[in-house]
């Protein structure tokens, strides 16, 4: 607990520091953001409203670092945990821990890697979309759960690897719906994607 602590207190520091309500001021990012908040807080708490063998959450962090940008995610992430926290049985702990591993952690990584692609390969809708998006997506989601995992979070009564190859899939089935969703928006919502650009990806 101390070191999903460290994690979110840190990243929060920082995005705050930032000023992320100044992403607000023209409203673009509002829908999204209202979104998210009505939507993935039952995502997350899901797991805790049903009895299964082996768990699978859904994260759906790195589809929102793409609509609000990391400075703004961080904070919504956070609040996603205390709203899943409130409409399932799990307590201060369990929220702690959603917001580090299924938040703030792939959503960071997210962030490192979209910057590595726009340095590596440049600006480009083919990178933004499939590079970032999908399979950007599934490399960050799976790294945050090999992390949650050396961590010491490992399902009761499942072995690590079964545990290992679930985050695994789990992470493909994010990054799929991330990648479509991203490539619904860039075609028809593109206001609603902070880290989209029409100036920068589409030379206009």
């Amino acid at each position: 607990m101390a070191l999903e602590l460290v994690l979110v207190a840190c990243a929060l520091a920082l995005s705050l520091a930032l000023r992320p309500w100044q992403l607000l001021a023209d409203g673009r990012l509002l829908t999204p953001l209202l979104a998210t908040l009505a939507l993935l807080p039952w995502l997350w708490a899901l797991p805790a409203l049903h009895a299964m063998p082996l768990q699978l959450q859904w994260s759906g962090a790195c589809l929102v670092l793409l609509m609000l940008g990391w400075p703004l995610a961080v904070p919504v992430l956070c609040l996603t945990g205390a709203l899943a926290a409130l409409i399932s049985p799990l307590g201060a702990a369990d929220a702690l821990h959603m917001a580090a591993w299924l938040g703030v952690v792939p959503a960071t990584l997210a962030l490192g890697v979209g910057a590595m692609l726009r340095r590596l390969l440049g600006t480009h809708p083919f990178i933004y979309v499939l590079g970032r998006a999908f399979l950007g997506s599934a490399l960050c989601l799976f790294a945050a759960g090999v992390l949650r995992q050396w961590s010491g979070d490992v399902p009761t009564g499942v072995s690590s690897d079964l545990a290992m190859v679930a985050r695994w899939l789990m992470a493909w089935g994010d990054a799929v719906v991330t990648g479509m969703m991203t490539a619904i928006f860039v075609a028809y919502r593109p206001q609603w994607l902070a880290t989209w650009s029409d100036a920068l990806y589409l030379r206009r």
